[in-house]
């Protein structure tokens, strides 16, 4: 990000903030011991070593560069070159709590759980860390996947548990790679970046306070409380709609292949019907209909998420 600002005596310089190491790219100068020197290779280096030391402590690493301009039309491609290189901003994100132990349930219910963000990868194994996603160990990043095929990609796309430096269109290619390897994908994003993965996944999860419109719109479900446990609640749910179907059905198929078996067994036997019609619609609207209800409400089993 870059934004070009007046002082007051109409003098303009350049701010540009960003990833430190395509900040530091564009900087030939760095602002050391209250001067501006030539910026060399070991103090690139330097700089950069501070940088990975930083992300391995989880931290989100931004550069900050300045220079001055001349005021005037400058072209768009020339503000963001011959920076001076002022220093590292160091953010703490720690993941919310409670989302290591719904990382963990997700894992004991059989469902994977893939970390896909823009962060150094430093950044994002020592956050994957925290929350317990490290499983397969495989993490890939942007440029690797940019190297990658889509068959390269299919063939390990199983085994990867954090993918990081990743763009709009790798997060899309993520998506599609596990839906072409047969998985149900469920999807989350706020920004406009991750609209595009957001509508290709089976199940989009939008971020209902951070997220924006966009995304929201390409969502298929909207968390109004931004919080990854939420989602483990709502597979729980809905794993625990589905066995109480099924109990209902079950007890209410058993209910009438008895009677189907006794009215058959009667004609055949040359019996009089055991059922008239009166009780049989009293069997299926009082006995069946009613505890089929009951059983619908049922609360979850205790191996539903296993």
């Amino acid at each position: 990000m870059t934004v070009v600002c007046h002082d007051p005596e109409g003098k303009a310089s350049v701010y540009t903030k960003g990833a430190p190491d395509h900040v530091l790219n564009r900087c030939t100068r760095v602002y050391k011991n209250n001067r501006v020197i030539p910026l060399d290779l070991k103090t690139r280096n330097e700089l950069l070593a501070a940088n990975e030391r930083m992300a391995a402590k989880a931290l989100r690493v931004l550069a900050v560069a300045y220079k001055s301009i001349e005021d005037g039309d400058i072209p768009d491609e020339e503000l963001e070159q011959d920076l001076i290189f002022v220093g590292l901003l160091g953010m703490a994100d720690p993941p919310r709590p409670g989302v290591a132990e719904a990382v963990a349930k997700c894992r004991q219910a059989g469902v994977k759980v893939v970390m896909v963000t823009g962060d150094h990868p430093a950044t994002a194994c020592a956050i994957a860390g925290q929350l317990g996603l490290l499983r397969e160990g495989l993490i890939l990043t942007g440029r690797e996947l940019d190297r990658m095929s889509d068959g390269e990609l299919l063939s390990v796309i199983d085994r990867v548990d954090v993918c990081s430096r990743t763009t709009p269109e790798h997060k899309l290619r993520i998506v599609k790679a596990f839906k072409h390897r047969g998985h149900v994908v469920a999807m989350t994003g706020d920004g406009v970046n991750d609209a595009p993965a957001v509508k290709e996944a089976n199940i989009g999860i939008a971020m209902g306070r951070k997220g924006t419109d966009i995304t929201r719109e390409a969502a298929d479900i909207t968390l109004t409380d931004d919080n990854f446990a939420t989602i483990v609640t709502a597979v729980e749910e809905g794993r625990t709609v589905g066995d109480n179907i099924r109990k209902s059905m079950r007890y209410v198929l058993a209910g009438n292949f008895g009677e189907v078996l006794a009215i058959f067994l009667a004609a055949v036997s040359g019996l009089p019907m055991p059922l008239i019609p009166s009780q049989i619609l009293w069997v299926n609207l009082v006995t069946e209909s009613v505890p089929a209800m009951a059983l619908g409400a049922d609360p979850p089993e205790p191996g539903v998420m296993s």
